[in-house]
Order: C-alpha cells, then sequence, then structure tokens
C-alpha cells in the first residue's frame, strides 16, 4: 500500500486495511479537554480566531481517540465576514445585518484573493506541523444554500420562511447569492489546501428543508458550481447533502470524490445507487447516548453495509455534547477493530 494516510486512499477509492474513521464536530463540549480550552478562550469567535487555541482543540480528540482524520476548528460563518456579515454568537449565531433584498445580495464582498480569515491559515499550519503524517487533515466549508440561509434568516432556523421567501420572491437574486457564494468558498477552501488541508468538506446541512426541484436549483446546482471550482485542487472533494435522502439520484455524478451520509439514509442502498462514489457514515449520533455495547453491535451492523472499497466510517451528523465518552470509544475501537476480508 502506499504511504498515503488511510483516509485519503480511501476517499479516492484505493485499496485500505480498514475503514478510516473520524467524525463530525469530533472537537467539542463532549471532550473535558476542550471545555478547558473554551473556559479559558472566554468566547466561540475568539476561540475560532485563536491559532494557538483553535489547533490545540483540532488535535484533542485525534490524541485522544487514534482517528484517521483531524477537521480544522472553526465555524461555516466564519468567512462571511471578509464579505462585509457582521457575526456574533450569542451563543448561537446571529448576523446584524441579513440580506433581505436584491440590493443587499449586491452590497456582498467577495475579497480576490482570499483574505480576512488568516486566524485560520496559522490554524491549519500549527495543526499540519503536529499531526503524524498519517492522519490527513481537512478543511472545510458551507455549501452555497446552506450560508444563505443563515443571510436571509439572519440566525439558525426551524422553518426557513424567510429565505424560501427570498428565493420565490426574487429567484434571479437569490441565483446570484449562491453563485457570490459558491465562488467565494472556492477561494476560501482553495487557500485552505495552500495552509495544509488534503481534503475538504462542504457542509450542505438545511437542504433537507427544500424539495427536490428546489434543491436542485438552490442547492445542487451552486454546490456543483463550487465543486467543480475545486477540481484543480488535487485533493478529495466531500459533500454533506444533510436530509438530502430524497435527492440520492441527483448526486451519481455529482463532482466530488464523496458523499457524506445522514443517518436516515440506508446504507446499503447508497452504495448500489452511487457506484462512482466513496461514501462516509452514517451511524445516528443519538445512539452514542446508548451503551458502549449497543453502539459496538450498531456500528457492527454498519460497517457489514457498508462497500468494501472507498468507505469512511462517521456519523451521520456532528457529535453531540452529551455523548458519554465510552460510547464514543465504543464507536471507534469497533472500526479500528474491524478488518476488510
Amino acid at each position: 500500500m502506499s504511504g498515503e494516510p488511510r483516509f485519503l486512499r480511501a476517499c479516492r477509492r484505493q485499496e485500505v486495511d480498514r475503514p478510516p474513521v473520524w467524525f463530525m464536530r469530533q472537537a467539542g463540549r463532549y471532550l473535558p479537554e476542550y471545555r478547558k480550552v473554551r473556559q479559558k478562550a472566554g468566547d466561540f469567535l475568539t476561540l475560532c480566531r485563536t491559532p494557538e487555541l483553535a489547533a490545540e482543540v483540532t488535535l484533542q480528540p485525534v490524541r485522544r481517540f487514534g482517528l484517521d482524520a483531524a477537521i480544522v476548528f472553526s465555524d461555516i460563518l466564519t468567512p462571511l465576514v471578509p464579505m462585509g456579515i457582521e457575526l456574533s454568537f450569542t451563543p448561537g449565531p446571529h448576523i446584524a445585518n441579513p440580506v433581505r433584498s436584491p440590493e443587499d445580495v449586491d452590497r456582498l464582498q467577495r475579497p480576490a484573493p482570499w483574505a480576512g480569515t488568516e486566524f485560520l491559515d496559522e490554524t491549519l499550519e500549527q495543526v499540519r506541523e503536529t499531526l503524524d503524517p498519517e492522519t490527513a487533515l481537512i478543511g472545510f466549508s458551507g455549501a452555497p444554500w446552506t450560508l444563505a440561509s443563515y443571510l436571509v434568516e439572519g440566525t439558525t432556523s426551524r422553518s426557513f420562511t424567510k429565505v424560501k421567501a427570498f428565493a420565490h420572491t426574487h429567484p434571479e437574486a437569490f441565483d446570484r447569492l449562491t453563485a457570490t457564494l459558491a465562488d467565494a468558498m472556492a477561494d476560501y477552501l482553495a487557500d485552505q489546501v495552500r495552509h495544509g488541508a488534503q481534503a475538504v468538506q462542504i457542509f450542505d446541512s438545511w437542504i433537507g428543508a427544500l424539495d427536490a426541484g428546489d434543491a436542485r436549483r438552490w442547492g445542487l446546482a451552486p454546490a456543483r458550481r463550487l465543486l467543480e471550482r475545486l477540481e484543480d485542487l488535487g485533493v478529495p472533494r466531500i459533500y454533506f447533502p444533510n436530509g438530502g435522502g430524497h435527492l440520492l439520484h441527483d448526486l451519481v455524478d455529482f463532482p466530488c470524490e464523496v458523499l457524506s451520509l445522514d443517518w436516515r439514509v440506508d446504507l446499503g442502498r447508497a452504495a448500489r445507487a452511487l457506484p462512482r462514489h466513496a461514501l462516509q457514515g452514517n451511524l445516528d449520533p443519538g445512539l452514542l447516548m446508548a451503551p458502549p455495547e449497543v453502539v459496538r453491535r450498531r456500528t457492527r451492523a454498519m460497517l457489514e453495509a457498508a462497500p468494501g472499497r472507498g468507505y469512511i466510517a462517521n456519523l451521520g451528523h456532528g457529535i453531540t455534547p452529551e455523548v458519554p465518552l465510552a460510547s464514543v470509544e465504543a464507536f471507534v475501537r469497533t472500526v479500528q477493530e474491524h478488518r476488510h476480508g
């Protein structure tokens, strides 16, 4: 086998001895060592913007569990600030100048070349310098639809009424918004790769709020634009359409190496529907609240349903703060003990 990290080989559907494993939101409040650093930082944005602290919390879960990949600690909304957005966390995200009109779309800036997140560049460099060469480093961004949802709603939403109203009332302006975000995130991710990221994940956290037709126009089309612009970077591209089980057939030719699946998608069915992609996922994060023996049993079942080549073990969404460490350990160790036949 090549000396390339196991995670990167799996992304490219190359032979590996076992599935690589990492999990979304793996640096977070379920770790006591994270809570200490978070308290030291004072607030979330300060933690994101202080490279020494962000690098430390990026590395903590890798040290504790021996994971195959680290994902840099940041937030999908931080690159909106260089675009002219006033962002705070109180504790959830709040945008003081939301995008509510076609004129608001036109005032968005796109730094070219990308600038304004130099703190993340430093964090990536520090993490890459510290990581074992066998452990891959992942950069990330939000997908255009998901970022547009925050920009229009002004915060996290359950109903998405404001963003849907904007899209249906001003469809051409909304297309401009998602195109602007696609191009800006392509620049942002290219910057991350220049500073050490070896793969990139695009989080489409809210695409499940759209029906299939609207998802194709306002979710998948701009995500495709973003992913195509990343092709020349030469690193694996991971797309995570959370709640997108109704879109599997639209993803067959999607321009990425890996499709990450939420826990509502049947893994075996997805493997048959998407033979050209590596797959990532998709244990229900809520299962980590179960006793370790239950976690081990369900993790083994997931591994048995997964394709033998081109599979990355992960959760179907981010880990939650309340999970017991023993159950996290059971999940990780079960994957690490699994061997391909």
